[in-house]
């Protein structure tokens, strides 16, 4: 396995979201977006340490959370989790750069749905998965780490709560109730805290 800063990741133009309507927060057409983003002539795989800091790039990352009934996923992002920005954040998140090497090459929405389901047994073993629904995009300008990034989200629905990590970097892992996340939300990092504000209310 590469390096992390030396590997080449999927990032589109930040123009090209200024072109589409930049928001900030949560934006639950994601299909719009995507499907203008996600096309060969837009797409591009360029080495981490080149578009960590650079916010002209967009690095594309699946964000799922795995959800049970009335329960959702969470854990503590450890050192050996990616993002060293994160490290010791509450996430309720799971997935993370959608490499060259993932996609195989491929430059269309597919290569995402392949890079993304790969990201997701890279991490975690999920006994019984369901249907995945892409919810909505998470795009944070206000932080170093949210400008250079822009989260595709996806719902997971299991039938079990019984999911592993199988990486040392998702630590503490447990499923919280919806209706309990609001209380803590301030241990969660930002994009988390977006889906909760967002779609992950106490009905």
């Amino acid at each position: 396995m590469s390096h992390p800063s030396s590997e080449r990741v999927l990032v589109v133009p930040g123009s090209e979201l200024d072109r589409l309507g930049r928001f900030q927060g949560f934006h639950p057409d994601a299909e719009r977006y995507l499907s203008a983003l996600l096309v060969p002539e837009l797409m591009a795989y360029r080495p981490r340490s080149e578009v960590e800091e650079d916010p002209s790039w967009k690095q594309i990352i699946p964000y799922i959370v795995l959800r049970c009934a009335d329960a959702v996923f969470c854990y503590t992002r450890g050192k050996t989790q990616g993002e060293a920005r994160l490290h010791r954040r509450r996430s309720l998140g799971v997935g993370g750069h959608v490499a060259e090497s993932d996609a195989e090459g491929r430059r269309s929405f597919p290569a995402y749905e392949i890079a993304m389901r790969r990201e997701l047994d890279e991490e975690v073993e999920v006994a019984s998965p369901g249907p995945m629904r892409l919810v909505g995009l998470i795009n944070d300008d206000s932080s170093p780490v949210g400008s250079v990034h822009l989260g595709v989200v996806h719902v997971c629905d299991l039938e079990h709560p019984d999911v592993h990590p199988r990486e040392d970097g998702l630590a503490e892992p447990e499923f919280v109730r919806i209706a309990l996340l609001q209380g803590f939300r301030n241990e969660f990092e930002t994009w988390s805290q977006i889906c909760i504000d967002a779609f992950l209310r106490a009905r």
